[in-house]
């Protein structure tokens, strides 16, 4: 799989681990930086793995900052974009199957190096349901990207 990665200065750390892991994995990495602790703003990083995505250099993409929070909100405001903070595997996992997750926001003063892979890989690991239900909550979610509000 194609996977775009990036980080803001508290989570490049865990990133490059994470990118390092993913092409021994066999997966297609595009880092997308930082790669220094210098001070940077996580909005930036945010709108190139969105534009990553969409632009179809990658299908998926995992973004870390500190908390993982304003990740997942800058994330969010791209569209076509569905990412999410998640700490455990059932949620990165189910994140992908019911809503068509699409980034995977952790934060690095949240999660271990150990579970952030645990939920790398289930997040990767997993595919649309396509179930019917999922498919109208979706499209709801669309309609409300396309809206505006």
């Amino acid at each position: 799989m194609r996977v775009v990665v990036g980080a803001d200065h508290r989570g490049y750390e865990m990133k490059d681990e994470i990118a390092a892991v993913l092409k021994r994995d066999g997966h297609e990495v595009l880092d997308v930086g930082t790669n220094s602790e210098e001070s940077v703003d996580y909005p930036d990083y945010a709108r190139t793995i969105g534009e990553a995505l969409t632009d179809g250099r990658a299908e998926r993409g995992v973004l870390v900052c500190g908390s993982g929070v304003g990740a997942s909100i800058a994330a969010n405001k791209i569209r076509g974009v569905r990412a999410a903070l998640c700490h455990d595997t059932y949620s990165a996992r189910q994140g992908v199957k019911h809503d068509d997750m699409n980034v995977l926001c952790l934060g690095s003063r949240v999660v271990g190096p150990e579970l952030a892979l645990e939920l790398v890989r289930a997040f990767l690991g997993a595919r649309l349901s396509g179930e019917e239900r999922y498919r109208r909550r979706l499209n709801k979610v669309a309609e409300m990207e396309r809206e505006g509000r």
